[in-house]
């Protein structure tokens, strides 16, 4: 008899990783920019290869990894409420100039058949990118929530990510948040998780008791520590450096720009790190210098798939870490009282 994927003792990925306590923290995408589109369920390998809507898509980014342009593709299913007849949303979120902040979004509503050409103007051929004009949208603020339901890449986003999606949705989505189901986008050993953009924060180990606290950013952000999955656009050793200072800060941080510089590392083995992280203020009132060291501190248990064997993952603390230079520009802050 064969048995069932589900039975007793199968076990999820995320259950494993979150019973052995496992840390999400450094594990967001570490891609400064996103190509967010709206596009026909099933997401499944068959279809990628030979929907002649998908099919496009699937080799454009197969393309743009050959060539080093590293964006992150992601695919949101369609929802009812947000629909718009005959067109697709795109979204384009990248870094600004001055570094990682909240990131920069171009919004696009456009024929379906459309997408791929859109989306291989938009990152490398800026030239065709006057005939999208009329379907450019104006920036409307909307935030946006991505939860990974995709459970043809491992069934544990779509048992533990429907639900937190479906919470959200009828809780929380209103005319300036909206909240979708997306695909895989790294990490289902942390499921349930989602993106949250514009800030481009990743979060995993979700609990229903905790969104409230994600979403209307009322409380300390000390409750989020052990959700987090790190700030994407920062590599690994900066995501875990950048939650010790966001904890210390509080939730005006997710404002700064911020950029990174690696000065020293454990080639050989990975264990350690020291790392810097300049900011500034989005007002231009304040910028400085945080230098961190990271280094390893154990490991754990963990799964990479649902049902696959079990494998140890290295565990990381920061050990040191002081703002090293930091500028008030009083002139400009008495002026503007």
């Amino acid at each position: 008899m064969v048995s069932s994927p589900l039975t007793a003792t199968y076990k999820f990925c995320s259950d494993v990783s979150k019973a052995n306590g496992e840390d999400p923290i450094g594990s967001a995408n570490p891609a400064s920019a996103w190509l967010v589109i709206e596009l026909p369920l099933p997401w499944t390998e068959e279809r990628f290869h030979h929907d002649p809507l998908l099919q496009p898509i699937h080799d454009l980014f197969h393309e743009l990894f050959a060539q080093d342009i590293h964006v992150a593709p992601m695919a949101i299913a369609p929802d009812r409420e947000y629909a718009i007849p005959e067109r697709a949303h795109l979204f384009y979120y990248r870094r600004s100039a001055q570094g990682l902040s909240p990131l920069e979004k171009q919004t696009f509503l456009v024929p379906p058949l459309q997408l791929a050409a859109l989306a291989k103007a938009l990152l490398c051929q800026p030239d065709e990118m006057p005939q999208f004009a009329a379907y450019q949208q104006p920036d409307d603020g909307i935030r946006d929530i991505m939860v990974c339901t995709h459970g043809n890449v491992d069934i544990a986003c779509a048992r533990f990510g429907q639900p937190i999606y479906a919470q959200l949705r009828n809780e929380y989505a209103n005319d300036q948040l909206r909240v979708w189901r997306c695909s895989h986008f790294g990490g289902h050993q942390f499921a349930p998780t989602l993106m949250d953009f514009p800030s481009g924060q990743a979060w995993g180990h979700l609990e229903p008791e905790i969104l409230p606290v994600l979403i209307k950013r009322d409380r300390p952000v000390t409750e989020l520590r052990s959700f987090y999955r790190g700030q994407s656009g920062l590599s690994q050793f900066a995501q875990i450096v950048e939650r010790e200072i966001w904890l210390q800060r509080g939730w005006e941080w997710l404002n700064y720009c911020k950029t990174e510089q690696a000065i020293a590392h454990d080639e050989e083995n990975a264990d350690w790190a020291e790392i810097l992280i300049e900011f500034a203020a989005p007002n231009g009132l304040e910028r400085g210098t945080y230098k961190a060291r990271v280094e390893a501190c154990g490991s754990v248990i963990t799964a990479l798939n649902s049902g696959a064997a079990t494998t140890s993952v290295k565990q990381y603390r920061v050990s040191y870490l002081n703002q090293i230079s930091s500028h008030r520009d009083s002139e400009t802050l008495k002026k503007s009282v």
